[in-house]
């Protein structure tokens, strides 16, 4: 089960999922409000996932 670090909440957490859309979804999360890391590299929705894994997930911020 891969290893969550959640960076805005400073939490860390263990969620067995096998992509990071499954991720996604059991954190209620939506996908364009956040980025994922795997191993300190960018990672799209269909990205497998490991239990040796650690993901970051990152907010997105936006302004004008």
């Amino acid at each position: 089960m891969p290893i969550v670090t959640l960076i805005k909440e400073n939490v860390t957490k263990k969620i067995e999922a096998s992509t990071l859309k499954e991720l996604y979804e059991k954190l209620n999360l939506n996908s364009t409000t956040v980025l994922a890391t795997k191993n300190d590299e960018l990672i799209i929705l269909s990205t497998k996932l490991k239990p040796s894994d650690k993901i970051k997930i990152i907010p997105v911020i936006s302004g004008g």
